[in-house]
């Protein structure tokens, strides 16, 4: 008896069962496709990205001149965190281009202190990062769109410390520099 309804367990009536895949030919359909498309102003569940500022980098069809949030400190730590892990071995720590893949013979990137990249605003930089631009592959997939704008700050803090004319510092943050020196 055992034997029977273990026989009887295994039917693959489930499994087998006729259905189309989505690109197969149908002929239900008169275009005599399977898939379909989705009805008119259908969003899936969980994804509707309409702030463009946030998701896109986009204010009234322009890359942001500004952040779609308030930055806190938190989110320059998040940012250098994020930029060590996935921007540093291409651009290195200090954003100069000379990162490990450069010295292991692949091409170098641009500097991040190129007077190009200074001026850019933050929607051209988190643009680069979610799309890509030249060899470099987009990101938009490997790091959220919040931490993406955390690196794009803390690139932008990282540009500012490299180039900023000691004089505009205060006194009191020229002896600090002066002591770290």
């Amino acid at each position: 008896m055992l034997v029977v309804s273990s026989v009887i367990g295994c039917r693959q009536d489930m499994h087998d069962q006729p259905k189309y895949q989505p690109f197969e030919a149908s002929p239900f359909f008169a275009d005599g496709q399977a898939l379909r498309t989705p009805v008119e102003g259908t969003v899936a569940r969980g994804h509707l990205e309409e702030d463009q500022h946030f998701f896109a980098g986009i204010v009234d069809g322009k890359k942001a001149e500004s952040y779609p949030f308030l930055l806190t400190i938190e989110d320059l730590k998040r940012g250098r965190e994020r930029y060590d892990i996935f921007c540093s071995p291409c651009h290195d720590r200090v954003g100069t281009g000379d990162g490990m893949i450069v010295q292991r013979g692949f091409k170098s990137p641009p500097s991040l202190h190129s007077s190009r990249l200074i001026t850019s605003n933050p929607g051209y930089l988190f643009d680069v990062i979610s799309n890509g631009f030249g060899t470099m592959y987009s990101y938009r997939e490997r790091i959220p769109t919040r931490d993406r704008w955390t690196i794009v700050a803390y690139i932008q803090a990282l540009q500012m410390s490299q180039s900023m004319d000691i004089r505009r510092l205060t006194e009191e943050d020229r002896k600090r520099l002066a002591e770290i020196k």
